[in-house]
């Protein structure tokens, strides 16, 4: 046989015997370290993983006719696409943990020397380095890289809940503006026609001659202002439909209206009955899992310090005279000068920025509470006193000036004063209600639940 050939296939067999050998060893490791946690980077032993693989939002069903809230909220926790947003983050750092949990990969590496002209002409000479080495962590870094991860995936659940309970509020406010507009249009309607009995009562008087013509005018006038309000308040409720279709991903409503009532209206509880709720706020309740996740990188800091070891081992091998030896050694740096201590200064600082930052956001959700609370209390005194003092007084006002301008004991300007008095009542009382039924919104994503089980609310049993 050919001397190179076989120094070539000599090579090969040391080259294949040592990898096996290495990788019988590490096998040995592999196993030792799945029983404690480990997984395989693909996560084979783990089938369920790939089923829940990131999908593209389905396509969602416009609903047509009828519209409930509970039927707006479902659609909304399906097809909100922020919200599908954060689904994925989380999803996203399931997968950080498990690459956080696996262990640094081998290095094998071949070298050749002592080849080149003359006496070590081509590769008479050559000396085959064969090496293999692995790194060995110390001072519990996977553990400590892995808990900060597996707290990184919790608070990607708390910024979805934070998101969602965001969406159901966004939802409902949506909701209440629909149903507001409604009211709007239906009282825009009510006034054109009013407008136009007015229009008639006068043509009327004008014919009998007891007024001037310039009063029909007036009523005219006066007709196509109302016109023009209703065609405002049409395009004012499309625009308020398509803002409640936009929450689960749509730009066009197809539904034609939304149930609900606004008249609905219920004395607020006790504030602080609601102050002890608001602990179950996700901007809060999250903060504990911060806490835990800062002192983790603390910990993490400080597994850093502590140097990690390389083992090595090899084989040197001669071709000129099929001698060989073989090598094992172990490297690892000396912390002299850094021992990761500002990185570990700088995690503590963190820390305890977050408990600060924990204390501000304590102290501005009380603060948003207290607010709000103020103006629920304030809109509620409003619609109460409206409703039971203030509409009926204006209508009672409205019915005998327009009887009276029919018998001629008014004229039309007091007819129309009564008539502006009305209907800025009932605009002040639909914005009343609605601002009600907005800050009832506000307030449960404060305490994040239901403030009145049976008000138009978030629903709590959308999940």
């Amino acid at each position: 046989m050919n001397p190179r050939v076989k120094k070539n296939t000599y090579v090969r067999e040391i080259v294949s015997l040592t990898a096996v050998g290495f990788c019988l060893s590490f096998s040995q490791v592999y196993a030792e370290a799945v029983d404690n946690g480990y997984q395989h980077p693909l996560n084979l032993e783990s089938p369920d993983i790939m089923a829940q693989r990131p999908v593209a939002l389905a396509p969602i069903k416009e609903p047509t006719g009828q519209l409930v809230l509970a039927q707006a909220l479902a659609l909304a926790l399906t097809g909100n696409p922020k919200l599908a947003a954060f689904s994925q983050e989380i999803r996203a750092r399931e997968a950080a943990t498990i690459q956080a949990n696996l262990l640094p990969n081998p290095t094998f590496g071949v070298q050749a020397s002592n080849f080149g002209n003359n006496k070590f002409k081509g590769a008479d000479g050559d000396a085959i380095t064969i090496a293999l080495s692995q790194l060995v962590e110390l001072g519990g870094k996977r553990a400590a890289r892995t808990e900060v991860a597996t707290l990184n995936h919790e608070l990607a659940n708390w910024d979805y809940e934070t998101q969602r309970i965001n969406v159901l509020t966004q939802v409902t406010q949506a909701y209440i503006e629909v149903l507001a507009a409604q009211q709007r249009l239906h009282l825009a309607g009510q006034l054109l026609d009013l407008a136009r009995k007015m229009v008639n009562i006068s043509a009327a008087k004008v014919r009998s001659g007891s007024v001037a013509p310039l009063e029909e005018t007036k009523a005219k006038v006066i007709q196509a202002s109302a016109q023009i309000d209703l065609q405002r308040t049409q395009k004012q409720l499309l625009a308020s439909r398509q803002r409640l279709a936009s929450t689960w991903g749509n730009t066009q409503a197809l539904f034609q209206s939304a149930l609900g009532d606004l008249e609905d209206i219920q004395q607020p509880p006790v504030l602080q009955n609601l102050i002890r709720r608001i602990k179950e706020n996700p901007d809060l309740a999250r903060w504990a899992t911060e806490i835990n996740q800062r002192q983790a990188l603390i910990n993490l800091e400080k597994s850093q310090a502590i140097p990690d070891i390389t083992f090595n081992f090899g084989t040197n091998t001669y071709l000129d005279g099929h001698d060989y030896n073989m090598n094992a050694g172990f490297s690892m740096p000396l912390p002299v000068f850094d021992r990761n201590q500002g990185s570990i200064l700088a995690a503590q600082r963190r820390l305890n920025k977050a408990e600060d930052e924990r204390r501000n956001a304590e102290i501005n959700t009380m603060t948003a509470l207290n607010v709000v609370y103020q103006q629920l209390n304030s809109a509620y005194v409003e619609v109460t006193t409206l409703r039971t003092d203030v509409i009926l007084g204006a209508e009672s006002a409205f019915k005998v000036a327009s009887r009276g301008y029919r018998l001629g004991e008014y004229d039309f300007l007091q007819v129309l004063d009564a008539q502006r008095t009305l209907v800025g009542v009932k605009t002040q009382y639909i914005q009343a209600q609605t601002d009600y039924h907005l800050n009832v919104a506000r307030i449960e994503r404060l305490i994040g639940g239901s403030l009145n089980p049976s008000s138009i609310k978030m629903s709590e049993d959308i999940q």
